[in-house]
């Protein structure tokens, strides 16, 4: 089935990649073009993700491994400091 490009500017990048890609027609060129975005979008779409329990898990450890805060912090001599005050 032929492949019919109405968009001028669709055209001239369909051509572009064409030479990029030493295609021999740039159906070939949108072709190899196009491939790659679709095997990324499979591969995302069928690969395992975490459930939303495992990446909350993952956060709240992370926050565990940082630690509490220091109570004796001063905020306002921070804020003084950093605006020169």
């Amino acid at each position: 089935m032929p492949l019919y490009v109405r968009d001028e500017r669709v055209n001239e990048l369909a051509e572009q990649a064409r030479r990029i890609l030493n295609a021999p027609t740039k159906t070939d060129a949108i072709r190899q073009a196009l491939q790659p975005v679709v095997e990324t979008a499979e591969a995302s779409n069928t690969s395992e993700k975490p459930s939303l329990r495992e990446r909350l898990k993952a956060i709240q450890d992370e926050v565990k491994r940082l630690g509490k805060p220091n109570p004796d912090f001063d905020d306002k001599a921070l804020l003084d400091e950093m605006w020169e005050i």
